[in-house]
Order: structure tokens, then C-alpha cells, then sequence
């Protein structure tokens, strides 16, 4: 397959960068890492030697080069089919990749709102309507993905697919801000969060120097 360089951005608060990684990790991809620290004065330089786009995270294979966390995604389940990173039936891919463009494209209200921040406990964040609504949905979707999966794993669709990664780093929001859920949707929390790759990443979050005060949502409040 030849080797693989992943761009990323600080693992604490990159969630796009946190998804393609994810994919890569649990599709047994060996890839080479180049983390680009974010909101510095030189970050945009630097990603531009790698992507036109500005942005991360960004996939080098060769000569071809991919800049969107969803098309790095489909990449790794074309050249991986045995990591099984889509739901086997039609009507379950089909669910599985409505609910993971909705993620790609959706949800402003909460990105803005509660920044993912992997290494802090932040509850107390005052939550507007919008966000609260982005919640409820998001909680909406796990909890029914779960019910009618259940019987085939522990992931949305039974076992881990794409759909689980896009939704990774809102479970580790929920999990700073301490937002409520229910037992099934905390059940589905914790066994995205307690992968060995997600413990992988939040350690190695733990362990950057860099901090970005305008990620750092309620840190008074916590």
C-alpha cells in the first residue's frame, strides 16, 4: 500500500483530526504522524505544505493527497475492506452514512458552544437553545442506532464502523461538559471512549505543551 502520513492538529481539541486517526488506528494502518500545533502564528503556513485547503487533518498516500476527514474516511474503507469500516446491508449503510454526513456537515450550535477539549472537566456551561437542540438529537441517534443494533456489538450499527468515529469526539465532549444522558447513551459513551485508540489519543492529549484560551470554554466554571 506504500506508507502513510496523517496531518494532525493538537489531539486535545482537533476533533476532525481525532476522526480520520480514529479510522486509521482501529483499520490496523501503520501511517506516519506530523502534528501541527494550532492558532500559532505559523500553523496555516505550515498545513499549506501540505494541503491547499489550510486545514486539518490531511492524508498523504504517494502522490495522492486528501483534506476532509470524511473523504480520508472512505479512503482507508476502499483500501481496507477487510476493517469492515461500513455496516454490511444496504439499509444500515445507507443510515450509517446519513448519520455521519449529518455530523460532518451539522451541529454548529454545539461546536461552538462546548469545543472539544479532551484533557478538561468543564461542567456548568451555561447551554443555549440551539446547543440543547444539537444535544437532543445527537442523544436521538445513539440511543436509536443502539436499540436496533444492539444484538450485533457495542457500536452504533453492532460493530465499530465510520459512523462511530464521527460521532467519537462528541462523546468526549459530553464527557468534559458532564452533559446528561441516559443509561444507553452513556453505556455508548464509554465504550467509544474506553477503546485502546481513544485512550491512546486522550493520553497523548494530556501530554501537549499547547493550550488555546479560546478552547478553553468554562474553565471558571470548572
Amino acid at each position: 500500500m506504500g506508507p502513510m502520513t496523517l496531518v494532525i492538529g493538537n489531539r486535545n481539541y482537533s476533533s476532525w483530526s481525532l476522526r480520520a486517526w480514529l479510522v486509521m488506528r482501529m483499520a490496523g494502518l501503520a501511517f506516519d504522524e506530523v502534528v501541527i500545533p494550532l492558532d500559532e502564528p505559523d500553523t496555516r503556513r505550515l498545513i499549506l505544505e501540505h494541503s491547499p485547503a489550510g486545514r486539518v487533518p490531511v492524508l498523504r498516500h504517494g502522490d495522492i493527497t486528501i483534506w476532509d476527514s470524511l473523504a480520508i474516511c472512505e479512503y482507508v474503507a476502499e483500501r481496507v475492506p477487510g476493517a469492515r469500516l461500513w455496516p454490511e446491508t444496504v439499509a444500515a449503510r445507507a443510515e450509517a452514512r446519513s448519520i455521519s454526513a449529518e455530523m460532518h456537515a451539522g451541529f454548529a450550535a454545539l461546536r461552538e458552544t462546548l469545543p472539544m477539549n479532551v484533557r478538561a472537566d468543564r461542567p456548568g456551561v451555561a447551554l443555549g437553545s440551539d446547543v440543547e437542540a444539537d444535544i437532543e438529537r445527537i442523544l436521538a441517534i445513539w440511543r436509536t442506532c443502539r436499540r436496533r443494533f444492539a444484538a450485533n456489538g457495542p457500536f452504533l450499527f453492532g460493530r465499530f464502523s465510520i459512523a462511530d468515529a464521527m460521532y467519537a469526539p462528541v462523546a468526549s465532549r459530553f464527557t468534559t461538559y458532564r452533559v446528561p444522558m441516559g443509561s444507553i447513551e452513556r453505556e455508548y459513551a464509554g465504550t467509544v471512549l474506553g477503546l485502546p485508540a481513544m485512550r491512546e489519543w486522550a493520553a497523548a492529549a494530556a501530554d501537549e505543551p499547547w493550550v488555546i484560551a479560546a478552547e478553553e470554554v468554562g474553565e471558571e466554571a470548572g
